[in-house]
């Protein structure tokens, strides 16, 4: 639950030193733009990428801030999938995010960092969290099986923030995001989540006339989807305007069964061939819809964006940018 008297704080962005992790990503794209017009100064933001610092190593993360020098990071970075990349990688996806948010919370301490905004996952709920999740739920089970290696990572990361705050008074906050889409999402087909995938399965069947598309599960399962540049919006709201250690979920406040979806998506992208489902994959966790009152409460998060319009701009996104139907 959110702490019921959390300090009053304001962090003017202006004068700060910010480092954003995962900022060339797709959550990272969307959150520089958003710090910029709250006032970050574009010549003292900084994205640690790939490509020179592997930031699961604890050698690459000092340098990294000796380089950068931060007063304030966001560490949105993160090796994850869908839920076929989950069942691939369970032990590199726990190993990567547990070491990159240990280290980089580590030296924030080290460091004096001003705020340290730490993203998390609704992976990190139990898979039968009554609806709508409530932040106090997080420890009532386990999590779902094909991601629960990624999401206990974060988790863990949560109870280190935590930690940190009572020993060292390290001013870190932790953020749980729902399912996010949005134009610029990740459409690799190995790797990407079930709004892009769907998307481009579509599309794909649509221009090669091919008869069905292969849905995995049941279509039972519902999800909660977030227009990624409100996510961006909610955590520079929470990094300006919140400051205690309880966890807060940002959502929309709604869920969608992946059948509905399914059936929106075809309608979007014009494919008229036959759905068909493969229950013998997995559907993942039964239900997903947030508790998002302790967001619009504690710093004034609500999101905007109406999901229909959303899907729509996600969809022509695709549609434009991808050169052949291969690509």
């Amino acid at each position: 639950m959110p702490d019921p008297n959390p300090t009053k704080f304001a962090l003017n962005l202006a004068g700060e030193r910010i480092v954003v992790t995962g900022g060339g990503g797709f959550l990272g794209r969307n959150l520089l733009k958003r710090l910029v017009s709250a006032g970050a100064d574009p010549e003292k933001l900084h994205v640690p990428h790939a490509e020179d610092f592997d930031l699961s190593s604890e050698a690459d993360v000092v340098r990294m801030y000796s380089e950068m020098q931060p007063s304030v990071v966001f560490h949105l970075a993160a090796e994850v999938g869908g839920i076929g990349a989950n069942e691939e990688n369970p032990g590199r996806f726990f190993y990567s995010n547990m070491a990159m948010g240990l280290h980089l919370i580590e030296h924030a301490r080290i460091n004096n960092l001003k705020k340290f905004i730490q993203i998390g996952t609704i992976c990190a709920y139990p898979k039968f969290t009554p609806v709508p999740f409530q932040e106090s739920q997080l420890w009532e089970g386990y999590p779902e099986e094909t991601n629960a290696p990624y999401g206990v990572a974060k988790k863990a990361l949560l109870v280190m923030l935590q930690a940190y705050r009572k020993q060292y008074q390290l001013n870190g906050i932790y953020l749980l995001p729902v399912n996010l889409y949005g134009p610029g999402d990740n459409f690799n087909p190995d790797s990407s989540h079930v709004i892009p995938a769907l998307i481009r399965k579509f599309v794909e069947a649509r221009d090669r006339g091919e008869p069905t598309v292969e849905v995995w599960g049941t279509g039972t399962a519902s999800r909660e989807f977030l227009f990624v540049d409100d996510c961006a919006r909610g955590i520079v709201q929470a990094a300006q305007h919140y400051d205690a250690g309880a966890p807060v979920n940002l959502g929309a406040g709604f869920e969608i069964t992946i059948r509905d979806l399914v059936e929106k998506l075809r309608a979007m992208t014009g494919f008229e061939g036959e759905i068909v489902w493969d229950s013998s994959r997995p559907d993942g966790q039964p239900r997903r819809r947030l508790d998002v009152s302790a967001a619009r409460e504690l710093f004034g998060f609500q999101a905007e964006v109406d999901f229909d319009e959303g899907l729509k701009m996600t969809v022509d996104w695709w549609s434009n940018s991808r050169s052949t139907p291969e690509s």
